[in-house]
């Protein structure tokens, strides 16, 4: 998790701004009940507009950038995940159901586990053999809370298995030698009876061997890793990756690479680690009040003026991935190393009353629009950016679930990742974007973010974020190389900024089906409603 400092949008950060894809919309009840009200609010407003080349197709946009990321944090595992065989919660072998369809149901194609600030003092051996003996210990970074290790390699992996996810395993850089981390990819990796730990792996259950797609080599090395000069975790990171060998097929190494604007870690990685590592990890939370780590904003019941500072700093990951991704093209042109950014997400002030280590906070419409921003951005730099990890899967921070014994609600967030799920392994193709600004205080910025993809049946696909919380906004976009006369999709907006799905009412915002679009003579023409997610099927 990160705890560096995020810097305030100032006037110079404006000009980078002007680059970003981003929208403007209406209310949802408008659009619902009056779509001709709907356009009557946007008339005489400056449309945005925007090229779609159908002709020039781009990287394609690797499925793991979905990827999820579960710590052992707050409720993130114990009850979010796993709640043991025994529970009266439904479970399969102590996974609670629910979650596991919930997340079956969105194609979780990756997971990042045990974390995160966890990750560098987990030793693995505390979390195998039977759950009865394993040690019991204190987790000192997050709440204080007793971590029996009941969920440890095994049921991780087999959490993975039953998503059909790959798996992100973080080994500690920052408390172990070079010798644990070498011992646990081969007691994962090893073939049946071929060594000591693989014999070790099948006495507790398990005798074929895992496939690890991604090993990281530990994590936030400039903090709670370690608090590290990048010179040192530079070499380190070189010595465990030498010694951390798969014998089941490719594992990727991803090194701790920077928070936000820590350019200087990116360039040092890159000349003495670059040749030894398969990526570097990116991590960048968006706050809306970013001075001050102990006062980041409530996720409910904020000001406007917290909507466009949330809206703002998000945008600021467009600058983040430039910037470091033309560090990395100065050593690696071919783009070898991939940007993982396994660590990204809104971090609000703890819910009231709960235990602030547990990092517990409600997911509201700002969330859905934060997620589309974002993944938006990283479609734009699918040449780079290969994985992804937004924080967290379940309970933590911008998470996909929130539960409640054995009551289960989808956030926003979730929705969004659901109507994103063509973009997976997608093509992506270039979409410019020129749009009013939408401006709050000290806050300017482009209106209206998208991104367009031509999945791998050929059908072309439309995402459009209208950031702007109160006016709809008209877009046209003129097509090439796309063969379309019409447009189906679904769309996630709401009255309010802070609306949210709750245990009580779980439906309170959800993806509709959205007919507002129509394409004409190559161009396709559709009105935003304020503060909402469109993503269209082109026919």
């Amino acid at each position: 998790m990160q705890r560096a400092r995020a810097s305030q949008i100032n006037q110079g950060e404006r000009e980078v701004l002007k680059r970003f894809h981003l929208g403007l919309a209406v209310s949802f009840a408008a659009l619902v009940a009056a779509p001709a009200a709907l356009a009557q609010q946007a008339a005489g407003q400056a449309p945005a507009t925007a090229t779609l080349s159908g002709d020039k197709p781009g990287p394609v946009m690797h499925r793991n950038v979905f990827g999820q990321f579960a710590e052992h944090l707050g409720t993130g595992i114990y009850e979010g995940i796993w709640v043991g065989g025994n529970s009266r919660i439904p479970n399969e072998g102590g996974y609670r159901r629910d979650v596991l369809a919930a997340l079956k149901a969105i194609n979780v194609p990756m997971v990042r586990w045990p974390g995160g600030c966890f990750a560098d003092e987990y030793h693995w051996r505390d979390g195998i053999g039977p759950r009865g003996k394993r040690p019991v210990k204190v987790n000192t970074n997050w709440g204080g809370v007793t971590e029996d290790n009941s969920f440890g390699t095994h049921e991780f992996m087999g959490f993975v298995e039953k998503l059909g996810a790959e798996a992100y395993v973080s080994a500690n850089l920052g408390s172990a030698p070079p010798a644990e981390t070498a011992q646990w990819v081969e007691y994962l990796t090893a073939p049946a009876g071929t060594s000591v730990l693989a014999k070790e792996r099948g006495a507790n259950g398990r005798s074929q061997p895992w496939k690890v797609q991604y090993l990281g080599i530990g994590n936030e090395l400039w903090g709670c890793g370690g608090n590290m000069r990048a010179e040192y975790a530079a070499d380190l990171t070189n010595q465990y990756s030498q010694f951390a060998k798969s014998t089941n097929g490719p594992m990727l190494k991803i090194a701790s690479g920077p928070s936000d604007s820590n350019y200087d870690w990116t360039e040092t990685f890159m000349k003495i680690s670059g040749k030894h590592i398969n990526g570097l990890a990116l991590h960048y939370y968006t706050r809306p009040r970013d001075k001050d780590w102990s006062d980041k904003g409530p996720a409910l019941g904020f000001p406007e003026r917290e909507w466009a500072s949330t809206m703002a700093h998000t945008l600021q990951m467009e600058e983040f991935i430039t910037k470091h991704s033309a560090i990395m093209d100065k050593y690696d042109p071919e783009k070898k190393v991939m940007l993982a950014v396994d660590e990204w997400g809104t971090w609000y002030d703890p819910t009231p009353g709960s235990n602030p280590g547990f990092l517990q906070q409600q997911n509201s419409l700002r969330d859905a629009v934060v997620a589309g921003l974002n993944l938006n951005i990283f479609a734009h730099h699918a040449d780079r950016v290969k994985m992804a990890a937004i924080a967290q899967l379940v309970n933590v921070l911008q998470a996909m679930l929130l539960t409640d014994g054995a009551k289960m609600v989808k956030t926003p967030t979730y929705h969004v990742f659901d109507m994103y799920q063509p973009w997976m392994d997608a093509t992506t193709l270039p979409i410019e974007v020129e749009s009013p600004y939408y401006h709050n205080a000290e806050f300017a910025m482009k209106a209206v973010s998208a991104s367009a993809v031509r999945d791998k049946n050929g059908q072309v696909h439309v995402a459009l974020v209208n950031l702007d919380p109160n006016r709809p906004m008209p877009i046209s976009v003129a097509m090439t190389g796309v063969q379309a006369t019409g447009a189906t999709g679904r769309i996630l907006t709401a009255e309010a900024m802070d609306a949210h799905n709750s245990f009580e009412r779980p439906d309170t915002l959800v993806p509709v089906a959205f007919d507002g679009a129509q394409i004409a003579n190559g161009t396709l023409s559709v009105t935003l409603p304020a503060k909402s997610v469109v993503v269209l099927a082109l026919r």
